[in-house]
């Protein structure tokens, strides 16, 4: 098992994940607005199935990967950093996009096409991927047990960081989308608060020596 003080910068991590406007995000808040909080709910579980269809893929791959070639680790470490750094350029750049204003012109779908969108747009999305891949090492250590266990640990843990804080974007999309618009200066606040966990995360990774 993964030590607790770990866990909890993981959680920071995944958190930031996840409040970075990205493909799952985006059409989440389009479904809810445009269909209403019950298809942005369908919608969700799709995407968190997608989210266990990458967990699965990445936890085999670190398992065979970390354990055969030790080297791996600082090679995943350093293309961690960077991505963490781009994702939060990426918060904070001029012209990042107000996800609030996202499309809400959608079709009408019944609850099987809302579940596979919502899966497939994140099984697709090569973000998740990325995340794992270039994270997950730095938080999985041989003494600690099984590698592979550890990376399902590390992933239940992220699907449920996402899963709650998705929930409550479905909930409160409209009324979301209302106040950001009346209130724009809040959206900037937003990026740099995003920007400066990514970046912090990053900087810990950086000096980590383990």
């Amino acid at each position: 098992m993964i030590p607790s003080n770990e866990l909890v910068i993981f959680i920071l991590a995944a958190f930031g994940l996840v409040i970075t406007p990205g493909p799952n995000m985006i059409y989440l808040i389009s479904r809810s607005i445009s269909q209403g909080k019950k298809a942005g709910f369908i919608s969700l579980l799709g995407v968190i199935s997608g989210f266990l269809f990458h967990i699965i893929l990445v936890s085999f791959g670190l398992t065979t990967i970390l354990m055969s070639i030790p080297f791996t680790y600082f090679i995943l470490k350093t293309v961690g950093v960077f991505y963490l750094l781009y994702l939060a350029f990426e918060a904070i750049k001029i012209s990042g996009k107000n996800v609030f204003q996202a499309q809400n012109n959608l079709t009408i779908d019944n609850p099987p096409k809302l579940f596979s969108m919502g899966f497939f747009t994140n099984v697709l999305n090569p973000k998740i991927a990325f995340f794992y891949v270039s994270f997950f090492p730095q938080f999985i250590k041989t003494e600690n047990g099984s590698v592979f266990s550890q990376s399902i640990q590390l992933g239940l843990t992220q699907m449920a960081v996402s899963f709650m804080v998705n929930l409550l974007i479905v909930l409160s999309a409209a009324k979301c989308a209302q106040w950001f618009n009346k209130n724009p200066v809040y959206l900037k606040i937003q990026r740099w608060f995003m920007a400066t966990i990514l970046a912090s995360l990053a900087l810990k990774m950086a000096l980590d020596k383990k």
